[in-house]
């Protein structure tokens, strides 16, 4: 009998409480707090599996106040821990800009200032790369800053200045921006050529182009770019172009716009 209650004994004095205390608060009811959480883990579970394994302590904190269910970050941060959920980590990629050529190189009105108050004001552009076995896929997007939604892409096996031009025009069709529109973007030759400066100045827009190597002053694109390949890209292995794209438009129209 003695021996049954040795663990209980040691655990006791270790804890410094008397073993009537002990007992008692193992039949004390769970408080309100515990039982909340209880019935939130489920749901947390099931946001955290639709977002891909990609939702933080924010987007998991603003999806449940979606839902009329109040939710701080470290609120968030606890039920993720309860539920046994990480979020998946961003890795590091390279950039594919080539700034070395003699092109006019437009200047940069934006000067990391990406607050916008109205739609289609100013859009931001960048190209990247997605790796298939079949080669390459380059990707070119077009971002309203008001919104933060892709208004436009293309993609293509090759890194040419119609993959831009293809990008705008599905952008500007879709939403026929004023006159004034700013289009921002690095200084890469695509964006550089005279073609698509010509097509930018056709629907009156106007060209900014962010500072030699500097990535920040085109944080927005960089970022969809990062929660693209962390959320979707790295975790995929495309056997094709075309799966790869398939899947791409999935995460831009399907996950990423709705």
């Amino acid at each position: 009998m003695e021996k049954a209650h040795y663990p209980v004994t040691i655990l006791c004095k270790t804890m410094q409480v008397h073993k009537s205390g002990y007992y008692g608060w193992l039949k004390c009811p769970k408080s309100a707090r515990e039982i909340k959480n209880e019935e939130l883990i489920p749901l947390v579970r099931e946001i955290f599996s639709d977002s891909h394994e990609t939702y933080g302590t924010r987007r998991i904190a603003k999806a449940l106040e979606g839902k009329e269910i109040s939710c701080s970050r470290a609120r968030a941060r606890t039920l993720m821990k309860l539920a046994g959920i990480k979020v998946k980590k961003r890795r590091k990629f390279k950039t594919t800009t080539n700034s070395k050529h003699k092109l006019p190189v437009a200047p940069n009105l934006l000067e990391q200032d990406f607050t916008v108050d109205k739609p289609n004001k100013v859009w931001v552009s960048d190209l990247t790369y997605v790796q298939t076995y079949e080669g390459w896929l380059y990707l070119v997007i077009v971002l309203d800053l008001f919104s933060r939604q892709i208004v436009g892409w293309s993609m293509d096996k090759y890194m040419t200045k119609e993959l831009v031009i293809n990008a705008f025009n599905m952008a500007y069709w879709k939403r026929s921006p004023e006159a004034g529109l700013i289009f921002h973007s690095d200084r890469g030759s695509q964006y550089c050529s005279f073609k698509f400066q010509r097509r930018l100045a056709s629907c009156s827009a106007v060209s900014s182009m962010s500072g030699k190597g500097n990535c920040f002053d085109n944080a927005p694109s960089e970022s969809f770019f990062g929660s693209l390949k962390t959320e979707r890209v790295y975790f995929a292995n495309y056997q094709t172009r075309e799966e790869a794209r398939l899947d791409i438009v999935d995460y831009i129209e399907m996950f990423y716009n709705s």
